[in-house]
């Protein structure tokens, strides 16, 4: 088994995940542009042979710490090259630099490829030659902050090139984010119902060709003639060769099946010419209906099977005038309606203010990027009896004031966003005083907290800009009102601000850092994953490797999850509630952690750390600013009582063991000089606050606490 990376498009992570468990992965978690998969050589092949969706696939070979360019080349020379590439081969290298002595990607190529025929010219008197195009073995390098990553790109060329494409448009879709569209829309599930599909817009034929592909269980990579492992020493030919004809006598089957069901035009006959070729290529030009005309001339759907539309218009980058395309889009949208009534439709759109345009009530929204372009994929559905939507109602002068502070807040955020892959975030915290309320985003939902306002201000006020603020979030994120769950943070009796507030049971599973969780936005004030302690949750993962790990006051288990997928041997979650409990169990299961390694325990945190005689080497406690719940006897606060659960927590922590201690009380002050008898205290409070909680630098302390030896 090794735990190789497969890259594809940023906005396709979470499809590729699910699809390279279904080809057969031991496991797979989504990283930014890409999935860690844990597999064998087998499993690597396959992604490259079957995956629609990913752009390359790297088999790890060593990973060194490269503090300046002579410890890059020291550690590649540390390679034995020998059993990956012949003394007369050919070889390539790509390199990518972030925060590192070596800045350049270019040059650290260099220093790489330097160090690989320096090693062969040394021991064997020749050396292997550089092709850029069809390498023999083509080396990829990670270097960020100074750690080197050396694997071998076992796709050779981008995986989006199926070898069936023979000329294109100006503007070309690849092949991939096509295929990404098709699984977004639900073409396999249409197709199967009996559905046709039919592109108003087809271009060069990319998403036609990918559709029939997919109907036909043709293998993406089946045409292809050359792959970077064919020239690789340790290349396991006979393994290739019968997965290759498995994969042939699929597609053969498969396209003796297929139904003529897909429908494709353009206005330019040049584009259809390469259309046509392009299909032929492919081996599906007989199962395709081109014809040359606009959208205004397309004709009504021809039965009452139903199907999916699909398109990808011009967004006003590269072709089409900007000022021109709502029209066009808002054409486009009055065609659908009128003459595919009952169909589904997905269109890929250059940014949401084009997806408007199209004036149909979108199902869903999906970020999506076509090379380096932000774009948005817009799924609908066309009812008999659809209109366009009727306009909405102006905001008010100060709802708009909120719409347009939410815009400039997700301007500011929005690139450090999609560089980090962060989906779940905090995008707006009392930032006016009139909308005393916080707006969190968990992928196309959104969870808005009303703060309760102060006793001078009338309840049907409040009340009112609640409404707007609901209005104005629904505008500026382009979320359904379904999808925007409201609640008040008020204290119930007994000083408690939680509590259920619903009963719907309703949950959604959303990402982060790679891993999956489950949240319930409507049930209860708090929803399963605390934002704000996103880089704590990331911190004990990065101090987890090895270790047994004790969580206290677990709640959902969330840091639980990152410990496991940081490398612990072994985690304990433990809980007073059994509703959190079966959470928390759902959460590792979703994750792929079961097993006796990952136990649950329904306990009163501070009698089981008492009680427990085991140790651990990373304890996290993040407690409740206070407790009276009726299944202890003794009531908790965290001011009073923290000290006397950190020196328990320090009886069960083994040598060089680390607390990581956290809490959301505001005004919380920790007893540093009762506490340092016992521990190394380091105030890791600052660093943990997201940037985007920055307007709340007080939401919650965090500490790392090592007992003295």
């Amino acid at each position: 088994m090794s735990d190789f990376f497969v890259s594809c498009p940023r906005g396709l992570e979470y499809l590729l995940r699910d699809e390279l468990l279904a080809l057969g992965a031991t496991s797979a978690r989504e990283a930014l542009a890409g999935v860690h998969v844990e597999g064998n050589l087998e499993m690597a092949y396959r992604a490259c042979l079957h995956s629609r969706l990913a752009s390359r696939v790297l088999w790890p070979l060593m990973q060194f710490d490269a503090a300046d360019e002579q410890a890059l080349y020291d550690g590649v020379r540390g390679v034995d090259w020998a059993p990956h590439l012949a003394a007369d081969g050919t070889l390539a290298v790509d390199a990518v630099v972030s925060r590192s002595t070596v800045r350049h990607n270019r040059y650290a190529a260099q220093r790489v490829k330097d160090a690989i025929v320096d090693q062969f010219r040394e021991e064997l008197g020749t050396r292997p030659s550089v092709d850029t195009e069809r390498p023999d073995v083509r080396v990829h390098l990670r270097l960020k902050r100074n750690r080197a990553a050396l694997s071998l790109d076992l796709s050779g060329a981008p995986l989006h090139r199926r070898g069936w494409r023979s000329g294109q448009g100006e503007a070309p879709l690849k092949e991939n984010l096509a295929a990404a569209i098709l699984l977004r829309a639900q073409w396999p599930r249409i197709y199967a119902e009996g559905g046709s599909l039919v592109d108003p817009m087809c271009g060069s034929g990319t998403l036609l060709i990918e559709a029939a592909w997919m109907a036909a269980d043709v293998a993406p990579g089946l045409h292809r003639d050359y792959f970077g492992f064919l020239g690789w020493r340790g290349h396991d030919a006979a393994l290739w060769q019968r997965l290759k004809d498995d994969a042939q006598a699929r597609a053969d089957e498969g396209l003796r099946a297929l139904r003529p069901c897909f429908f494709g035009s353009d206005r330019d006959e040049r584009v259809l010419r390469i259309a046509v070729r392009n299909a032929q290529s492919a081996g599906v030009a007989g199962f395709m209906r081109l014809e040359r005309h606009d959208v205004a001339h397309l004709p009504p759907a021809a039965d009452d099977a139903g199907g999916l539309i699909v398109t990808n218009p011009p967004y006003g980058e590269r072709l089409g005038d900007r000022e021109r395309l709502p029209a066009l889009y808002h054409e486009l949208g009055t065609v659908l309606r009128e003459r595919y009534p009952g169909w589904h439709a997905a269109v890929l759109c250059g940014d949401a203010a084009l997806g408007s345009a199209l004036g149909v009530r979108a199902d869903k929204r999906y970020a999506l990027y076509n090379g380096a372009l932000e774009t948005t994929l817009v799924t609908f559905s066309l009812r008999a009896a659809d209109a366009p939507p009727p306009a909405p109602k102006p905001l008010s002068d100060s709802a708009q004031m909120l719409a347009n502070r939410l815009r400039k807040n997700l301007k500011h955020l929005r690139k450090r966003l999609m560089r980090e892959g962060i989906t779940c975030y905090r995008a707006y915290d009392q930032d006016l005083p009139e909308y005393a309320l916080a707006i969190d985003v968990y992928e196309d939902w959104l969870h808005l907290q009303e703060y309760r306002a102060p006793a001078d201000v009338p309840e049907h006020v409040a009340a009112g800009r609640v409404r707007e603020a609901v209005r104005a979030a629904a505008e500026v994120f382009e979320v359904p009102r379904e999808r925007i769950a409201v609640k008040q943070r008020r204290r119930g009796k007994g000083g408690s601000k939680y509590g259920q507030f619903d009963q719907r049971g309703e949950m959604i599973e959303v990402g982060e850092g790679g891993l999956r969780f489950l949240v319930n936005l409507t049930d209860y004030l708090d929803t399963g994953l605390f934002l704000d302690h996103r880089l704590v949750r990331a911190k004990l993962r990065e101090l987890a490797s090895g270790k047994r790990f004790l969580n206290l006051f677990a709640y959902t288990a969330t840091a639980s999850v990152y410990a496991a997928a940081g490398g612990a041997r072994e985690t304990v979650s433990v809980d007073l509630s059994g509703t959190y409990l079966d959470w928390a169990s759902k959460n590792l299961a979703l994750n792929g952690f079961t097993g006796e390694a990952h136990r649950l325990a329904q306990a009163d945190a501070m009698a089981w750390v008492r009680e427990d005689r085991s140790r651990y080497g990373l304890i996290y406690v993040d407690p409740p600013t206070f407790s009276n719940s009726k299944r202890t006897e003794e009531d908790f606060d965290v001011q009073r009582d923290h000290v006397a659960l950190l020196q328990a927590c320090a009886a069960r922590l083994e040598d060089g063991g680390v607390i990581v201690f956290s809490n959301n009380f505001r005004r919380f002050k920790l007893d540093v000089e009762a506490l340092s008898a016992t521990f190394a205290i380091q105030d890791w409070s600052a660093q943990s606050i997201p940037f985007d909680f920055a307007r709340r630098a007080d939401i919650h302390g965090c500490w790392l606490l090592k007992r003295h030896a």
